[in-house]
């Protein structure tokens, strides 16, 4: 049909419409009204038992056959800027200029496409601007055989599973591009981005699964451009619950991380509904309007689009106020070099000396020297000149004293300050002029060796005149070398005076490894003391000997020199001596790699600065000499030179891999094997280990994410070894680039290793990158040479999307503090700011003047007296102020959407703590926004506390992906330097320690705070209800987190709760199990915090309900969803063994993680021993016992200017806001159940102007509390007496209740009419003040309403390898006894027929309760599959009683004919009625 056809038949369709008198706008409404009834249909036939379409309604009617197509119309000019989507991925529209969109028709113009947002399921082709629009979006599935749909295959191919159409690409082994600078290689990869043949993000879409849905829209919703697709069960998804980029990146493998594709769509369908539907409202005329050119924003924060102009500069645009231009034309323009932007940091590379001041040294020696020359008399003073200028020399460039100089200063005779006994002793030697000219040379010819030496060691702004041009050096490869390693250790250099005074007997210890592994014996030099020639050094001249070839030597091994000595005795007798035992001591250590970023084999002289021993240092040592600090010790090494080069080529991979199938292993070897593999991490791999897996390797390809396991058993390296890894490497399913972080550890220094992870992680979206930026950071301390694909790779994502960039630029900042790193962040750094543009620059410029500024504000806070910092803060911000006077907006370190204007000094403040962090408050950009509130804190470390909230955003978005929202609430926080941060402040929430000080002191040892401060906060039914329904999830899921990263330090200043429901942890200073002792004690007692008021809250009172079922199965699941992804967790706090965090330093820290996650064990084992767990923590007093503690000691910091407040009260009422209260009087009392059984007073109140009384109902506690606030703040006198609180009987009878009413009846009218003070005082009018629950006080009492079922077990049963697993989890609805009392119930089963009464098996009794929660496994061995179907189970519940009898509250019997053999069958059975007292 042609264009023009199509135009026609839509006009007569809107001429026949308009003329039944509906309008467009109409029209478009009742369209978007039938897409959710359509979307709320194909939902109920999703859910239906066989969830398929019946036969005749999965073909195509004729109606539908015709495509509908998006509707185009012209858009106002946007500056030739393709308009993006919404910030969740700016790489949606990144199109390459110059490479045709796959997604138009191969015969439009070349042009910028406008594609749907998100994902689609299948590449499609749209078409071209010149055809005519459709008149309202299609609801109705596109026809399969649709001509601009190009189908890669068949069947729609689930992207969670490895099916690539094509063969998998084989990995090219060939030798890659060198630079000799990093200056070229950006250029390199500059051109190589903008480079017109580069299609990086422009093949191919991909579908992502849409997490996190609206309760308000429909479950499923058809997109735009729909296709039905397979859902991916729960095992096959992934974790990312983050928008991809529409544009794959062709990597060659096909592949996307953690994205289902059907119901992606639906949540971009979701996305344009809701934008359709909004311009109807807002526009009559829909015309001119087209879909594509909105997009959702989230208030208050920015949004970034990508957008890429004709000439292909990249900029993102910020919506509305604001453009960052990452890079311009004129950027490109513009020289700029990596010295130019490490010269904008804080801590530039430091130059011993500079050309201008070697100069004038020079001049000053040859001028020396020829004096020398010429003298005939005073020869010694000529002498002592001479030497002082070489001294001179020698202290200017680096305190080096090389045998050359040493050799010729020999040849004089002593002076002041040179003695020495091997100098020349015959001063008349030096009468002759022929002997001076010869010392001459020789010190001149030695002194241009040190220059040259020292130019070729550090960063100088000088060189030495270049050698004369020679042939290039013939290249022999280091496998065929057969020599052993060698070199000569001469001396060390610069030794402080304080070790020649401390310390004798010092020696060096040569080792060499590769990958943290030792390759031979480490070898010793003799032990020398120090010696005084120009400078203190210890002088060894000793050559070392490795019994290693080359040929055997791996690429990146590296040599690792260490000082020791040993501490010289202190002054005393022999025998004093004798008996102290001296240590030796480390004094300094320096590693090199002994192929360079060329792989050519070092060689020549080589000056080596020792980094300072220091215990703990962690495991990643630099592979750079530390010439960053002025003072330390430099190693001088001579390695052997030769005529020719010696290269470590790559070789090929070998042509024969095999791989067999697992099955073709014996039993045991597949159970010894497996058993290996699923150890999670290469940490806790034995020697046996290692060898098993090596030598099945080829049995191994079945797990794809197994590789590091196997790669880590390689037994050597070497260049012969390497044909059969890299034919293993290549062979190798494509990994998954979360599992993929495991090949980017230290054990792994292989550059085509390394390479390849690159090359599978590449396909990574941008924004699950940034969660996993921080582990990518402290990788590249394990790389061998600066110019890595890592490095490359994270800078090329960085230019590609300024939110990388951002927190890229802000995390390296934060490593410059690492001394040993901080000369290659700084390069790397200096790389960044070169590859931005000037706008970006001007941005990160403008975020380090602010915190700065942030940061001497908190300090001068922090050291200020407690009365003054009020004021010196107020005055601190005016700084603050005139910075956005200067700068009118800034974006904060915490989140580039967050762009401020100003900041709002009056809410600004401080805290009472020990850090005494600020509480900002700036104003938004975005006048819709509210302000945004953060904490600045200066004074403490904040990487762990980023750690661990970035461990639990990832494990949020686990649980999610897999269907279970834990609604976790994670804020931000980040670190902006050492020692210094920010943290997002989270509005409407309080920490558990004022929610529970509303109740006394003591209030941690009461069960009901929690719950009454929701209740005050939630009055409504449905508001509570939904309140603790968020509490349940939330506490849940922190009770499984805070266990797993075993976070201490758990008061209830660090555990917070929102009125919403929500709970969650702040403060982070204490986790991995190091726990905040008291002495000697552990104050962190329970395996996390689970205390009795949160339990109250869940079970909605006292007792345990089924609720706390719920609670449990909650718990347990969410657990077992992290266990499964236990290795990706070791790989990302492995990576971070290297950041110098305390309390993640060594392995010992990683196993804590491992014992928490229990790898080894199955679902059900984990689920009991978390079952266990709870109980142990709910029945922990010392966890109680730790916050009544933390309460007494901030009462130091409690303001004399706060008022009591009642906790049941959600804001306070005066006498102005409600009128004086008249009279009051207890009218009656009324029975109530929720949230626990007792009694409620109900009280007319009376007030002047009012007509009538309002009713209010109270409890006799929450008199008591009024009672107990009035006392804080008048004295007894004024106050009458309140009615005693203790009774002696039953406490919930109807008698004591009738007494009450009577006592608080005098309460209220003396208090009515006490001193005018008290009696209009703010907290009896808030007390009498009605609230929504009091609208039900003049209704009849509430009574549950009886249960008409005995009760229900939940059973778990599995029958498997001849074994019957039966959990018992839950019971709920059991009847009290007839005592009226709670039972004690247990659970006794028999597996019938049972002639002998041997099946009996029973779990332990719960106390006191009539919903027990027991989670334990009672196992049957020895069932014979065949007798499986004649089986049933009897199951009694019983309650445990004295003197041996047991009341049955009762029993079911369970068949298992129907029970699947290897399949779980869970699931509620009813109990039937109870029966008389019978014996155990």
């Amino acid at each position: 049909m042609s264009a023009a056809q199509t135009q026609n038949d839509r006009e007569q369709r809107w001429g026949c419409l308009e003329s039944l008198g509906l309008s467009q706008r109409e029209l478009v409404l009742a369209e978007a009204l039938q897409m959710e009834y359509d979307a709320l249909a194909r939902h109920r036939q999703d859910k239906g038992p066989a969830n398929t379409l019946p036969p005749e309604t999965s073909k195509s009617s004729p109606a539908k056959s015709e495509p509908s197509m998006p509707r185009r119309v012209p858009s106002p000019p946007r500056n030739n800027l393709q308009q993006g989507v919404s910030g969740s991925d700016p790489m949606l529209n990144h199109v390459q200029p110059g490479v045709s969109n796959l997604s138009r028709s191969s015969g439009e113009s070349h042009g910028f496409s406008k594609e749907p947002r998100y994902i689609l399921d299948e590449l499609e082709r749209l078409p071209s601007l010149d055809e005519p629009p459709p008149p309202v979006p299609p609801r109705n599935p596109i026809p399969q055989n649709d001509p601009f749909i190009v189908h890669r295959s068949s069947t729609p191919r689930d992207v969670n599973l490895f099916t690539p159409e094509v063969d998998q690409p084989k990995l090219y082994f060939g030798d890659t591009l060198n630079y000799d600078n990093l200056n070229d290689s950006l250029s390199k990869l500059n051109g190589d981005w903008l480079s017109p043949n580069r299609s990086r993000r422009v093949h191919g879409d991909k579908s992502g699964k849409a997490v996190a849905r609206s309760n308000t829209l429909p479950p499923q919703i058809p997109p735009r451009t729909y296709f039905p697709a397979q859902k991916s069960t729960r095992s096959q998804r992934r974790v990312s619950v983050d928008p991809v980029s529409l544009g794959s990146r062709p990597n060659g493998f096909g592949y996307e991380l953690f994205q289902v594709s059907e119901e992606r769509d639906e949540e971009v369908a979701a996305f344009y509904l809701l934008i359709y539907q909004t311009l109807c409202y807002a526009h009559d005329d829909l015309d001119m309007i087209d879909v594509d050119d909105y997009l959702m924003k989230i208030c208050g924060q920015a949004e970034f689009l990508k957008n890429v102009d004709a000439e292909g500069v990249l900029i993102f645009k910020c919506l509305h106020y604001a453009v960052v231009v990452v890079k311009q034309t004129e950027d490109d323009d513009t020289p700029s070099t990596m010295n130019h932007s490490i010269l904008l940091q804080e801590r530039p590379i430091k130059q011993t000396v500079t050309r201008e001041t070697l100069t004038l040294l020079l001049d000053t020696f040859h001028n020396e020297a020829e004096s020398f020359l010429l003298s005939e008399v005073e020869l010694p003073l000529h002498v002592e000149r001479l030497v002082q200028s070489v001294k001179a020399l020698c202290t200017s460039l680096a305190a080096v004293e090389t045998p050359d100089i040493t050799a010729a200063l020999n040849q004089l005779p002593a002076c002041p300050c040179r003695l020495q006994p091997k100098v020349q002793k015959d001063v008349s030697v030096l009468a002759k002029r022929e002997n001076r000219v010869a010392i001459v040379e020789k010190l001149t010819a030695a002194i241009l060796d040190l220059v040259e030496l020292y130019c070729s060691t550090f960063n100088a702004n000088f060189h030495t005149m270049p050698h004369s041009s020679r042939s290039t050096a013939p290249i022999q490869e280091a496998g065929m070398v057969t020599n052993v390693l060698s070199f000569s250790v001469y001396a060390a250099h610069r030794i402080p005076i304080t070790w020649a005074a401390s310390y004798e007997n010092f020696f060096l210890s040569c080792s060499l490894t590769h990958g943290g592994v030792e390759l031979c014996a480490p070898q010793h030099t003799s032990k020398q003391a120090v010696s005084k020639y120009l400078f203190h050094l210890v002088v060894w001249d000793q050559r070392v000997c490795f019994p290693i070839q080359f040929n055997q030597l791996p690429r990146e091994s590296q040599l690792t020199v260490t000082l020791y000595a040993t501490p010289v005795s202190p002054p005393g007798g022999a025998e004093e001596k004798s008996k102290q035992k001296r240590t030796i001591e480390a004094l300094g250590w320096v590693t090199m790699p002994l192929f360079n970023f060329r792989h050519v084999l070092t060689c020549g002289r080589k000056l080596l600065g020792l980094w300072p021993s220091t215990p703990g240092g962690g495991n990643a040592r630099s592979s750079m000499p530390n010439f960053s600090q002025p003072d330390s010790v430099i190693l001088q090494v001579d390695f052997p030179t030769s005529s020719f080069e010696v290269r470590f080529s790559t070789p090929a991979p070998a042509e024969f891999s095999p791989q067999y199938e697992f099955s073709r292993l014996d039993q045991l070897s597949q159970r010894q094997l497996h058993d290996v593999l699923h150890k999670k991490s290469l940490f806790w791999l034995t020697p046996e280990d290692r060898r098993l897996l090596w030598e099945k390797r080829y049995f191994c390809h079945v797990e794809a994410s197994r590789l590091p396991l196997v790669l880590a058993s390689a037994p050597s390296w070497e260049w012969a070894c390497l044909p059969d890894i890299y034919a293993l490497l290549r062979q190798w399913g494509c990994m998954n680039h979360l599992d993929t972080l495991g090949l980017l550890n230290a054990t792994f220094p292989d550059q085509e290793c390394r390479r390849t992870a690159v090359q599978w992680m590449d396909s990574i979206s941008d924004p699950e990158l940034l969660d996993f930026l921080p582990q990518l950071v402290q990788a590249l301390k394990y790389e061998c040479y600066l110019d890595s694909h890592l490095v490359r790779f994270l800078l090329r994502r960085a230019i590609g999307d300024v939110r990388i960039a951002h927190y890229l630029f802000w995390l390296l900042k934060d490593t410059l503090q690492d001394s040993q790193f901080s000369v290659r962040y700084q390069y790397l750094l200096a790389a960044l700011l070169c590859c931005s543009g000037r706008g970006l620059r001007d941005e990160f410029d403008s975020q380090c003047w602010l915190v700065n500024i942030l940061a001497k504000v908190a300090q001068r806070v922090r050291d200020s007296s407690p009365s003054s910092r009020q004021a010196i803060l107020r005055e601190g911000l005016e700084e603050v102020k005139q910075f956005f006077s200067i700068n009118s907006t800034c974006r904060l370190p915490l989140n580039p959407g967050l762009l401020v204007k100003g900041i709002n000094i009056q809410s600004c403040s401080y805290f009472n703590s020990n850090a005494v962090p600020l509480k900002l408050s700036f104003q938004n950009q975005d006048p819709l926004g509210d302000n945004i509130n953060v904490i600045f804190k200066s004074g403490d470390d904040l990487r762990q506390d980023m750690l661990t909230l970035q461990i639990i955003r990832i494990m949020n978005k686990i649980w999610i992906q897999e269907g279970l929202d834990m609604r976790m609430v994670i804020f931000r926080c980040f670190s902006t330097g050492r020692g210094r941060g920010m943290v997002e402040m989270i509005p409407n929430a309080e920490t558990l320690r004022k929610i529970q000080v509303e109740h006394g002191v003591t209030g941690s040892f009461k069960d009901r705070p929690l719950a009454d401060w929701l209740q005050k906060h939630n009055p409504t039914e449905d508001e509570y209800e939904k309140a603790v329904e968020n509490f349940i999830y939330s506490c849940a899921g922190c009770c499984v987190a805070t266990y797993i990263l075993g976070i201490c330090d758990r008061h209830n200043d660090n555990i917070m709760l929102k009125t919403s429901g929500h709970m969650f942890h702040i403060d982070f200073g204490k986790f991995l199990g190091h726990a905040q002792m008291f002495g000697n004690i552990k104050r962190d007692r329970a395996p996390f915090v689970f205390t009795s008021d949160m339990a109250y809250v869940i079970n909605g009172g006292d007792k345990p309900s089924s609720r706390f079922h719920d609670f449990v199965d909650l718990c347990c699941e969410a657990y077992n969803l992290i266990r499964k992804h236990a290795h990706l967790f070791l790989n990302l706090l492995g990576l971070m063994l290297s950041s110098g965090i305390p309390e993640l330093s060594d392995v010992d820290d990683l196993k804590y993680v491992y014992d928490a996650l229990r790898p080894h064990e199955s679902e059900a084992d984990a689920t009991m021993h978390f079952t266990r767990l709870i109980e142990s923590s709910l029945g922990s007093v010392a966890t109680k016992l730790n916050f009544f503690i933390h309460n007494l000691a901030q009462m130091k910091f409690a303001s004399s200017e706060e008022r009591p407040v009642l906790s049941f009260a959600p804001r306070v009422y005066t006498l102005k806001s409600d009128g004086v209260i008249r009279s009051l009087f207890v009218w009656r009392h009324i029975k109530t159940y929720t949230p626990s059984k007792g009694y409620s007073y109900v009280v007319k109140v009376e007030r002047e102007g009012q007509q009538g009384s309002t009713l209010v109902q109270r409890t006799f506690e929450e008199f008591h509390e009024l009672h107990s606030k009035l006392q804080l703040i008048f004295p007894s006198s004024k106050l009458p007496s309140f009615p005693s609180r203790f009774v002696i009987g039953r406490s919930r009878g109807e008698g004591l209740a009738d007494r009450r009413k009577e006592e608080l009846n005098g309460y209220v009218w003396h208090l009515i009419h006490a001193a005018q003070d008290v009696a209009q005082s703010d907290l009896i009018y808030t007390f009498f003040h009605s609230l929504p629950r009091d609208e039900r006080a003049g209704n009849v009492s509430w009574a549950p309403v009886p249960g008409t079922v005995a009760g229900e077990v939940k059973l778990s049963i599995l029958y498997k390898s001849d074994k019957l697993f039966i959990m018992v989890m839950h019971i709920r609805g059991l009847q009290s006894l007839q005592d009226g009392t709670d039972p004690d119930p247990y659970v006794k089963l028999y597996l019938l027929p049972d002639p002998q009464k041997t099946s009996k098996r029973k779990t332990k009794a719960a106390r006191r309760t009539c919903n027990p929660t027991y989670n334990e496994m009672l196992v049957y061995n020895k069932i014979p599959r065949g007798d499986l179907q004649q089986r049933t189970i009897h199951l009694r519940v019983l309650s445990e009683g004295a003197f041996w009898e047991n009341t049955l509250l009762g029993e079911t019997i369970i068949q298992l004919k129907d029970l699947t053999p290897g399949h779980r069958w869970v699931g509620w059975h009813q109990l039937g009625a109870r029966g008389s007292d019978i014996n155990r």
